[in-house]
């Protein structure tokens, strides 16, 4: 069975290389809508694949980063990073362009750890992120699944090279949520959300 969970954020980036010259040139932005897809053959204690309560926590915070926050490529021109984050307060810098494929990679990586690292309590079984569809407009998305998110071919995304800005993570209810996961600590779901 799959089940979905549906986000949004507003992020403004620019896409280097693509053939659209006002995306390759300039900041812009979009209202984006994500959706992540899990999966398990099993149901928990209250015949749910997944709660969706227990997604309002930190799936939640490490999808809404990118809300109102600029997302910048680590492998852009060096000036033009500097620039961005002296004056934005809230950036992400990604190893890989910001395009709609990358965003549902990098969100696919970031979810996939933390979803690995979650103590279930009330009897979740096998739960797998199937996908994690990213809509840059209305009439366009990238849905990537787990080979697409560990693909060398399509720039390695390295959790270490995922960097949040000190006031994106101050918005989250445990500021060290990336670095805990960065380093593996176990999370346990609450028995009430």
């Amino acid at each position: 069975m799959i089940i979905r969970k549906l986000f949004k954020f507003e992020n403004a980036h620019i896409v280097r290389g693509c053939s659209s010259v006002k995306c390759r040139s300039s900041v812009h932005g979009h209202s984006y809508r994500v959706e992540l897809l899990f999966e398990s053959n099993f149901l928990d204690n209250g015949q749910m694949v997944y709660d969706f309560g227990l997604m309002k926590q930190n799936m939640k915070a490490l999808v809404e980063s990118f809300d109102h926050a600029i997302a910048l490529w680590n492998g852009d021109d060096k000036e033009y990073v500097s620039d961005m984050k002296k004056h934005s307060d809230r950036w992400v810098s990604l190893p890989v362009s910001p395009s709609a494929e990358q965003f549902s990679r990098v969100i696919y990586v970031m979810v996939d750890a933390l979803l690995k690292l979650t103590c279930s309590v009330n009897g979740e079984k096998e739960v797998k992120l199937n996908s994690v569809i990213v809509h840059e407009t209305a009439t366009g998305y990238a849905q990537g699944f787990r080979d697409d998110a560990y693909s060398e071919q399509m720039g390695k995304i390295s959790l270490d090279d995922i960097v949040f800005s000190d006031e994106i993570k101050n918005d989250w209810q445990d500021n060290e949520l990336w670095e805990k996961i960065k380093r593996g600590e176990s999370f346990t779901n609450p028995s009430s959300v």
